[in-house]
Order: C-alpha cells, then sequence, then structure tokens
C-alpha cells in the first residue's frame, strides 16, 4: 500500500511517498520567513500552499504511477502558528509563528485570567504558543480579530486547502494552550480566556484517524486513482517521533531541525510546566509526550553560514572538523537564543551571543561554538525531562543536523547516552507522517511503526566530556550574568524610530 506524507516544516515543505515501509521518493520546496521587526516571524500560507503543490507536481514528474496508487495522505506540521480565517474562508493575514515573541507580555495576562491553565494544559504560557498570540490580535488589530471564525494551525489551513474540511489532531492541538492535554478535548475555560469559543476551532481527531479525503479537483490535478483519504496526522515532533518508531513509554530521540527539541514519550500525562516542559498528547491515541524545546538549533548554523560568507553548513562543519580538541577548548561561547529560549529559561527577549572573541579565532572557531552552544541548550533541556529518561540508554537523532557525525558525536558526548542516526533520519516529519496515513487505512501499528535501520551509532566519550561539561557550566554562568540585559532588545524593537519621533 502506497501512502503520503506531507511535512509543512518552517524552512521547507517536504513529500514522501511510502509503499508497505519502503521509501520511494521525496520532493522539497524551500520557504521563507518574514521577519519585518526584532522578535516577529511570520509566513503567508498561500507560500505553503504553492511549495506543496511544487512537490507534489515533482512526484508526479518522477512517480507517476506510485502517486497515482496513494490511498491516504497524512500531514505534519510545524506547531503553533496562528493562521486566522474569516466566514468566507479567506486568509485575514499572515501566520505569526512557532518562533515569534511578540505576544511576551500577554501571557502573564493569560496565565491570571485563566489560573487553571497549567493544570489543563501541563504547560507555561509562552509566547511560541498560540494562545497568546491571539491575544496580541486582539489587543493590537481589534477590528481583524473580530472577523475570526477559525484559527487554525499551518497543517490543518493546509488539511483545508487539500480536503476543504477543517480538522486538526491531538498533538498539535496541544500546543496551542486551548487544549485539556489529559482529556484530549479542547478547554471552553481556555478558550474564553482569550475570547474564542469551541466554534472557532477544527474538530479533534487523533493522529491515526481518517480526517476527510482530498478534494475532487486536486485528485483530477495530480491523477490519483482514487480520491485519498487525509490522516489526523501530527505536529512536528509527534510525527518525528512515529518515523523514528517512539511510540512506547520510555522511548526517545533529538531532533535538530530548525528548532531543537529532546522528546521522552510515556503512557500517561505527565506535566512539569515549571521547568518549561511541554506536555503534549502524542500522535497515537493514549500516549503523551514530554519535551523541551529550543528555538534555534540548525538554524543558529544557518545563521552563522550567511553572517560568515560561506556557502553551506556542509562547508562550515568541514572547517569545524579540522579543530583539534585544544583549538575547541579555546574557542569562544555561544549562546544560541537568535530567536528567544522556551526550555529551560522561558525567556522570550533572550538573544544570541558570541563571548570570548579574539584575534585567534576564524570561522571554524565560530562554527564550532554554534554547534557546541546549541549542544549545550539540548543538555539543558535533556536534564529538564522527567527522571525516566535516566533509564535511557540510546536517543535518535533525526532532523537536518543529524547528518552531521561531527555533530552526532558532540551530542553523544555531552549528553552521555548514545545518538542513532537512522536510514531516512532526516526526512522524519515527512516518514511519520506517511507511517500515520498508513495506520489511518488500516496498518497495524507493530508493522507500521518499526524503528528505521540505524545507519550509525556515536557512543560517549569520556575525554571529550570532560573537556566540554566545563564548557557548559561558563555557558550556564553566561546567560545567568547576562538575563537582565536582554530585556533592551524589546524596548528597542518598541522604540520610535527618528523619522517618526522627528
Amino acid at each position: 500500500m502506497i501512502t503520503l506524507g506531507i511535512d509543512l516544516g518552517t524552512s521547507a515543505v517536504k513529500a514522501l511517498l511510502l509503499d508497505d515501509g519502503r521509501l520511494v521518493a521525496t520532493a522539497s520546496a524551500p520557504l521563507s520567513v518574514q521577519r519585518i521587526r526584532a522578535g516577529w516571524s511570520e509566513q503567508e500560507p498561500d507560500q505553503w500552499w504553492r511549495a506543496t503543490c511544487d512537490c507534489l507536481d515533482a512526484l508526479k514528474a518522477d512517480q507517476p504511477r506510485a502517486l497515482a496508487a496513494v490511498r491516504a495522505i497524512g500531514l505534519s506540521g510545524q506547531m503553533h502558528g496562528a493562521t486566522l480565517i474569516d466566514a468566507h474562508d479567506a486568509v485575514l493575514r499572515p501566520c505569526i509563528l512557532w518562533d515569534d515573541g511578540r505576544s511576551a507580555p500577554f501571557c502573564e495576562q493569560l496565565e491570571r485570567t485563566a489560573p487553571r491553565l497549567r493544570t489543563l494544559t501541563g504547560n507555561l504560557a509562552m509566547p511560541g504558543f498560540t494562545a497568546p498570540k491571539l491575544l496580541w490580535v486582539r489587543a493590537h488589530e481589534p477590528a481583524l480579530f473580530d472577523r475570526i471564525a477559525k484559527v487554525l494551525l499551518p497543517k490543518a489551513w493546509l488539511r483545508w486547502k487539500l480536503s476543504g474540511e477543517y480538522f486538526e489532531d491531538m498533538s498539535d492541538a496541544s500546543g496551542t494552550l486551548w487544549l485539556n492535554v489529559a482529556e484530549r478535548r479542547w478547554s471552553p475555560e481556555l478558550l474564553a480566556a482569550c475570547g474564542l469559543d469551541v466554534a472557532q476551532m477544527p474538530r479533534l481527531v487523533e493522529g491515526t484517524q481518517a480526517a476527510g479525503s482530498l478534494r475532487a479537483e486536486w485528485v483530477a490535478r495530480w491523477g490519483f486513482d482514487a480520491p485519498p483519504l487525509l490522516a489526523g496526522g501530527a505536529g512536528d515532533n509527534a510525527a518525528g517521533a512515529i518515523g523514528v518508531g517512539a511510540v512506547a513509554a520510555g522511548d526517545a530521540f533529538v531532533s535538530l531541525g530548525t528548532s531543537g527539541v529532546c522528546l521522552l514519550v510515556s503512557e500517561r500525562y505527565s506535566p512539569n510546566a515549571r521547568a518549561g516542559v511541554h506536555a503534549f498528547c502524542h500522535a497515537l491515541p493514549d500516549r503523551w509526550h514530554q519535551m523541551s524545546v529550543m528555538l534555534s538549533a540548525a538554524s543558529a548554523l544557518r545563521w552563522a553560514c550567511a553572517a560568515l560568507g560561506i556557502a553551506t553548513e556542509a562547508e562550515l562543519l568541514r572547517r569545524v572538523a579540522s579543530l583539534g580538541p585544544a583549538q575547541r577548548a579555546r574557542a569562544p561561547l555561544f549562546l544560541p537564543y537568535l530567536s528567544g529560549d522556551r526550555t529551560p529559561h522561558n525567556d522570550a527577549d533572550a538573544q544570541g551571543v558570541l563571548f570570548g572573541l579574539t584575534h585567534d579565532h576564524d570561522a571554524a572557531a565560530i562554527g564550532y561554538a554554534v554547534i557546541e552552544g546549541v549542544s549545550f541548550s539540548l543538555l539543558d533541556g535533556w536534564r529538564s525531562l522527567a527522571p525516566e529518561r535516566s533509564a535511557v540508554s540510546a536517543l535518535s537523532l533525526i532532523g537536518g543536523g543529524a547528518r552531521s557525525a561531527l555533530w552526532a558525536q558532540l551530542l553523544a558526548s555531552l549528553l552521555g547516552v548514545a545518538m542513532r542516526v537512522h536510514e531516512h533520519g532526516a526526512a522524519g516529519g515527512a516518514l511519520g507522517a506517511a507511517r500515520l496515513a498508513w495506520l489511518a487505512d488500516g496498518g497495524a501499528e507493530e508493522a507500521v511503526c518499526r524503528a528505521p535501520d540505524v545507519g550509525d551509532e556515536f557512543v560517549p566519550d569520556a575525554a571529550a566530556a570532560s573537556l566540554l561539561l566545563p564548557r557548559h557550566e561558563r555557558f550556564c554562568a553566561l546567560y545567568t550574568a547576562l538575563r537582565d540585559q536582554f530585556g533592551s532588545r524589546r524596548v528597542a524593537a518598541e522604540a520610535p524610530t527618528l523619522a517618526s519621533a522627528g
């Protein structure tokens, strides 16, 4: 049976054809992010649709018979984005993305007006979540807020384009701060705190359930033999978990995508909001997961390449690999908070910092500082998860950063846990989406959700850890020393320009 997985990421849309577990073909189309003010991050939904069409056009050109035979489509997507729709199904404004920090002042307000928020959602109010974004819209764009008929996460909007129906799965809905995560239903209480109601939300389904079918016009355009059903799908990290077979309690992985994530599966709702840990529904029924999140992971390496004038991340990593242990020990420190931070600091004002530069430092030293700083932040997140993490003997490593053996070894030594890179690990979200489509069309979990073959395994190096851990202590001290200075970013962003002040 052939299924199609579509992953709506932040930097690209990816599509993947799966035939009874065998990867047939992939396609990708890039996306861009608009950052018109400091701390803001937006995308136009029409861009998502154009990229999706480009991917399916490419698959049709490359694998027309396999695409035609698709029986089910699964969706994975970047989480938290506020996509606002009017009564005529028109998009009201660009989507406010997961790494947008403008709603930080409204998080405290939300916790005051919804005192049970942490109990019901298992999460702190953070500006990356959807609910504070709607409070910002209500305060700053009230006329637009009054026209909202539906609030959709990115993949729910893409589902509407594909099927004409409004559905959302439990894992993605967990990231809105409107879901009662333990009971897996919308909370009227939390919606009311944002001036909304359940009628403005899509219908909830499990990730393995059928949730609409492809519109006739798209069946004709891409030549499907019959209208494929659409599965509930998953938020990007829950889909990544399905892709690497992290479906049982104690299964865990690290994702090095645009953001960085440590995820631990559980069979019960296990909130730890005080530590900035997310407690979300898994994409499978009756399962949950804990998750630590940093906002700039592989994207920090892309930033470094752009800043240093280096064409590709692979080239910068090649230079980093030339450094010996002594050179790495003398490298600058990097705080990777280019878009603020979630776990463990919950600090939307945090900023990126390169500390300790000298004339001796070159692009290789800066590149090393960046991947080390991202790894230090992931260590902070890993240590924030439930005590059950101590029983984990190996972590799957997924996302674009998983292509780097250097980075995988650094993480293994730092976290003290073996890192396993799987076949097709960089395609985690799209693979998980295709597997959820397979489940929705009757596939058995034990057959569908197998861990892919391990391509490489990286074991902890005690000598490397002895050099890394003291630098991690300095990394933590640097954030503490600078924390009170970061608020100036918001003040500067909100200050009038010279022209407007004149």
